[in-house]
């Protein structure tokens, strides 16, 4: 379970990244390509970048798992990836023996992967060719490529956030974070592993919605000191809609889900939904769900049939145009 202790002046303090970052998202589009989770959303996607990831990249997947658990150094928080690059150099040679012995520990080819990465921390030359050329090769083919999509996916899920905090509170607005996530006083809780847990003490917390990330809520540092909660974005990079979206609610929520939310103003069951969008079950099912995380819509059983709803929430969405 993550648990987050908040003290009045940390819930104060709580806000929102300008902007995505780099290598922060390289790091999380190369976990999100290793999951199995949300597999009607990102299915395709990962098939697809499985086949165009090219070998030269392919040493990350021996440092980044699946779990989002991975060293801090190959994904600092930095704006410019080419700063971001200067800043993995001078922190590799920082990697102590603990942390040196975890990456190892977690590596999936563990003997092949441990001269290079010890040869980082000695400061050898071709071991950091070796994973620059892997920063390199996998931004050119992830991330660059779909930077303004990327953008677009942050942006509105920032000001969604923006608006539920404004009009609901700073706690509707983390608690909608995950599915699994929750209020127990001043303690945000999502009870899902790994097990974390942290004081902020007036530090701050800083949100980052990401469009690759499906698990629970991680916690890294920021450079301001203060901590940063990457979360899923609304919308997935997936669903993210080419070109400029048609609307400032489906820029948020993606075409299909916004549908969804729409055709959810009266009662409809699962298979009236697949009905009328004409999409499948399981898509359905993966987007009534990411709604119902996100407090837009109820979902309650009667019988046999599955029974989605429109929350005030979501009416009041609806209503705004996003």
């Amino acid at each position: 379970m993550l648990r987050v202790h908040f003290t009045a002046e940390d819930l104060l303090g709580v806000r929102f990244a300008p902007e995505p970052l780099p290598l922060v998202e390289l790091a999380l589009a190369v976990v999100a390509a290793q999951r199995t989770d949300a597999p009607e959303v990102f299915g395709r996607w990962r098939q697809r970048l499985g086949r165009e990831l090219p070998r030269t990249a392919l040493p990350l997947l021996e440092v980044l798992r699946p779990d989002g658990d991975n060293p801090a150094f190959v994904e600092p928080p930095v704006r410019d990836f080419e700063e971001a690059l200067d800043a993995v150099r001078l922190a590799a040679p920082l990697i102590d023996d603990a942390e040196l012995s975890r990456i190892l520990a977690r590596s999936r080819g563990r003997a092949a992967v441990a001269p290079w990465l010890r040869g980082l921390r000695d400061g050898d030359r071709e071991s950091w060719g070796l994973l620059e050329d892997a920063l390199r090769a996998a931004h050119e083919v992830v991330i660059a490529p779909h930077w303004a999509a990327i953008g677009q996916s942050f942006r509105a899920d920032v000001a969604w956030r923006s608006h539920l905090m404004a009009t609901h509170g700073i706690k509707a607005a983390l608690a909608s974070t995950h599915p699994a996530a929750a209020w127990a006083g001043t303690v945000f809780e999502v009870g899902r592993p790994p097990d974390f847990e942290i004081r902020l003490e007036g530090r701050g917390l800083t949100l980052m919605p990401s469009p690759f990330w499906t698990g629970r809520p991680l916690l890294a540092g920021h450079p301001d000191g203060s901590n940063l909660l990457i979360y899923p974005a609304m919308t997935p990079m997936p669903l993210v809609p080419p070109g400029r979206a048609e609307g400032s609610l489906d820029a948020l929520l993606g075409r299909t889900r916004a549908a969804v939310l729409s055709l959810l103003i009266q009662q409809r069951t699962t298979s009236e939904l697949a009905r009328d969008l004409h999409i499948s079950l399981p898509s359905v099912s993966e987007h009534t769900r990411t709604l119902r995380a996100a407090g837009l819509i109820t979902t309650r059983r009667d019988g046999k049939a599955v029974l989605h709803t429109a929350t005030g929430l979501g009416v009041d969405l609806l209503r705004s145009g996003g």
